[in-house]
């Protein structure tokens, strides 16, 4: 692993540590949150995509990832007091409860965080199977994120599995802005989502997005899978500032925030 941005003296590193793997130390200093205030909050979203632009290869991120992807992967988790998902992600990726990690553990404590991140997941129709282990054997309670709209039944069942949910939205879904406020409000100020492209694109159209973490896989797929974003255009791109490269086995690990 080596940093390409900003230059420091991990840029130009000799081979006895640029070709090292960083420890989870190193990687957890290199994604820290950035300072927001006592009464503030931070989403990022992690992603990853091919050098043609696919966020999936047969409807699954894990193929076109990799060994420190998902060391990555881990680090952000284990940085965040909760993880936004959608629930068609949900589904596709079989999502469990995320887990309590040792070597993050006093990293956590100092920062007043429990023991692992909470679960958030995003859903208009809550089309989910409340007997999986995200929500029946989570270390932090999962939450269930909707709109006042959604149907009445399947909140019924959330409330009957003793899930938690969280009205942020008038309609049937929820209001990405609303989403970031209601779990900050919770104390859950350390966001990360990790999508799918659908949620993420409604997260950058509602402007609600601070981070953006992305890895560039060196991979070509073809074929008509997804960005990592979709949904409602801007009216005007947002243009966000990097504020990180790191480059590894021909992977870039690259972080850009909002100016």
């Amino acid at each position: 692993m080596r940093r390409l941005f900003p230059v420091t003296d991990q840029t130009s590193a000799p081979a006895d540590r640029g070709d090292r793997e960083w420890s989870l130390d190193e990687l957890a200093d290199a994604y820290a949150y950035p300072p927001f205030g006592a009464e503030g909050h931070w989403l990022r979203a992690n992603m990853v995509a091919t050098l043609d632009g696919a966020a999936q290869h047969d409807g699954r991120s894990q193929p076109i990832s990799g060994e420190t992807d998902m060391r990555i992967f881990g680090t952000l988790r284990a940085l965040a007091d909760v993880v936004v998902v959608g629930a068609e992600t949900v589904r596709q990726e079989g999502y469990r409860p995320a887990r309590a990690r040792e070597a993050f553990a006093a990293r956590r404590k100092a920062a007043g965080q429990g023991p692992a991140p909470a679960v958030a997941v995003v859903s208009a129709r809550l089309d989910l199977d409340f007997s999986l282990p995200l929500f029946t054997t989570p270390l932090v309670p999962t939450l269930l994120v909707t709109g006042a709209a959604a149907p009445a039944d399947r909140v019924a069942a959330a409330a009957a599995a003793g899930v938690e949910v969280v009205l942020a939205g008038e309609g049937a879904g929820a209001d990405p802005v609303r989403v970031v406020r209601e779990l900050a409000d919770r104390g859950l100020r350390r966001q990360l989502t990790e999508g799918g492209p659908r949620l993420l694109g409604q997260f950058v159209a509602a402007d609600a997005l601070d981070e953006l973490c992305l890895t560039v896989s060196p991979t070509l797929v073809a074929g008509g899978a997804q960005r990592i974003s979709g949904g409602p255009p801007v009216a005007v791109p947002h243009r966000l500032a990097p504020a990180s490269v790191l480059e590894e086995a021909g992977f870039l690990f690259t972080s850009y925030r909002r100016i």
